[in-house]
């Protein structure tokens, strides 16, 4: 509107921007009430919906209907090329992937989301921002905590300790750089209850740091409940705070 006269733009709000989501259900209400007249189930967020039929004949059924009624009702244009037909197995939505096993459907993490999470904590756990010891922790618990929170529905456990351990192995590897020079290194494998002879071995090797932080003796010296104890937050810690006994 422009003095009270209306103009048509090419542009509307900023995707992911802080008005969409109550934009979209504004606009997609009486598409709900549609759904629902049809007895048909279906989960929406903002923009982003799935709708569920017993076959894919009926999907493909449902899908041009509802086209139609969205395009031809409620004037709005749908993404031909996002909009499928599809078993719910090959199905991304919010992030999450489904799997149905003995007629029971599952929520799970989608395989692109999983690989957003571990570029994300590498950035986090990079032995070359320059972070210290306070900001390193600070940095990845924060967002261990968000992501969690968001993808605790998913059956995640098994694919959540297999991450610590990769993640605590590059915490590890962090901490081995922060400690720099061989006579740190010696005196604080000895406070981490290493032997004299070993400390000063692995004090002076000329070994990767990703190397050294995948070895027995260091993973022993800084295991992950030490990690834990230090306050480093791990994934399947935070993951199982949502489902206390």
């Amino acid at each position: 509107m422009d003095q009270g006269v209306f103009s048509e733009s090419e542009e509307g709000t900023p995707q992911g921007g802080l008005l969409s989501p109550l934009l979209s259900n504004i606009m997609l209400n009486e598409l709900d009430k549609e759904l629902e007249s049809r007895g048909l189930p279906f989960v929406r967020y903002a923009d982003d919906a799935m709708i569920f039929c017993r076959s894919k004949r009926a999907a493909l059924r449902v899908k041009t209907t509802i086209t139609q009624f969205i395009e031809e009702k409620l004037l709005l244009k749908v993404n031909k090329e996002k909009t499928i037909a599809s078993y719910v197995q090959r199905v991304k939505y919010l992030g999450y992937s489904f799997q149905v096993m003995k007629g029971k459907c599952n929520l799970t993490i989608h395989q692109k989301s999983k690989a957003k999470l571990k570029s994300r904590l590498k950035e986090l756990t990079s032995r070359s921002n320059g972070w210290g010891y306070e900001k390193r922790k600070a940095k990845p618990n924060a967002f261990i905590r968000g992501w969690v929170g968001y993808y605790h529905l998913a059956q995640a456990k098994v694919f959540l300790e297999r991450t610590d351990e990769w993640l605590c192995r590059r915490i590890r590897m962090c901490i081995w750089k922060a400690w720099k020079n061989p006579k740190t290194r010696i005196a604080n494998l000895k406070r981490c209850g290493v032997l004299d002879w070993q400390a000063y071995q692995w004090g002076n090797t000329r070994l990767g740091y990703w190397r050294v932080a995948g070895s027995r003796l260091v993973t022993s010296a800084m295991s992950n409940d030490k990690l834990k104890r230090a306050g480093y937050k791990t994934m399947l810690g935070s993951y199982l705070e949502w489902y206390p006994k």
